[in-house]
């Protein structure tokens, strides 16, 4: 039975929204989580309408176009376009529904792509960003100001934004074309075994770092965040606090699936930037830690993807 009321999560159906709803913390709230047939987050009437009608309590907003290099290389006016349309609807539509308590969830792709690691706060909006992802990144960082111009003129409106590193894990896209690099690996490495494949391909030469955490720990932030959303900053960082090389990332994904070939490099391939490894300091100091180790967030993952790809 709920206790703190009606949260709204944006992207419902999405990973994020998913994990969110799998988390034992959701059973404290009402959930609402419409999907786009219900409430299309693109039209700004329909989103304003829907908050004057529901009066959500609270807001964990995780909606949006994601998608990894490729998908973000060939689509960059979508990238943009749809994830500014919506973020500015959602956060105004509960402004203007008088919804006080807003949980923003935005990315990494929103450091410059030249920062010094690891990746602080502050150093958002200090230099170019990475030109691969750079629409996805520009529309998060104007949803991320919109949350912080509306704190700036409405003291008791907690409009605040956590900024996860790169996520995998339940209910991710495995498809290559729209998946980012951990479900990506997990699909090109299982097929590799299903076909006898003794070699498998990654892009450039693999020393590029990645941080990435499994969903169902951004989940047990979020909530907890959400519930206690007094105690967290205006803007903070969740992840690891470590990070691994792409070519470690193939290697672990390779254990876990039980593939023992080789990998070869593709050096004319793009690899973005070269690390990305966010501060924990803020994180630290409100006193959270991800649950999952890499090795079982893999486990969990590829158990995932067996169960989907068998049906």
């Amino acid at each position: 039975m709920s206790t703190r009321g009606k949260l709204l999560i944006t992207g419902g159906r999405g990973m994020v929204g998913l994990n969110l709803q799998e988390h034992p913390r959701a059973a404290e709230w009402e959930i609402l989580a419409p999907g786009r047939a219900e409430l299309d987050l693109r039209d700004a009437r329909a989103v304003e309408a829907w908050f004057a009608e529901v009066k959500p309590d609270a807001v964990i907003h995780a909606a949006g176009r994601v998608g990894g290099i490729q998908a973000n290389i060939a689509h960059p006016v979508a990238f943009l376009e749809e994830n500014l349309t919506i973020g500015r609807n959602v956060v105004m539509g509960a402004w203007k529904g008088g919804v006080r308590n807003f949980l923003n969830l935005a990315s990494t792709c929103m450091y410059p792509a030249q920062a010094e690691n690891p990746l602080k706060e502050e150093m958002i909006l200090e230099g170019a960003l990475e030109p691969t992802n750079e629409g996805y990144a520009l529309a998060k960082i104007a949803t991320m100001r919109l949350c912080q111009y509306i704190r700036r003129e409405d003291p008791q409106a907690q409009y605040k934004t956590l900024i996860p590193c790169n996520l995998y894990g339940r209910h991710d896209k495995f498809d290559p074309a729209h998946s980012h690099l951990v479900p990506a690996v997990i699909h090109k490495v299982h097929m590799a075994k299903l076909r006898g494949e003794e070699e498998v391909e990654i892009w450039g030469d693999g020393t590029a770092r990645r941080e990435f955490l499994y969903a169902g720990d951004l989940a047990d932030a979020a909530l907890r965040a959400v519930a206690e959303i007094d105690s967290i900053p205006d803007l903070m960082n969740v992840g690891l606090g470590e990070d691994h090389s792409i070519n470690d990332y193939y290697a672990r994904v390779a254990e876990v699936a039980g593939w023992k070939g080789r990998f070869v490099h593709d050096l004319s391939k793009p690899v973005g930037m070269k690390r990305k490894l966010a501060s924990s300091a803020r994180q630290e100091a409100w006193e959270w830690r991800p649950p999952s180790t890499l090795a079982e967030g893999l486990a969990k993952t590829y158990s995932f993807y067996l169960e989907r790809t068998s049906t």
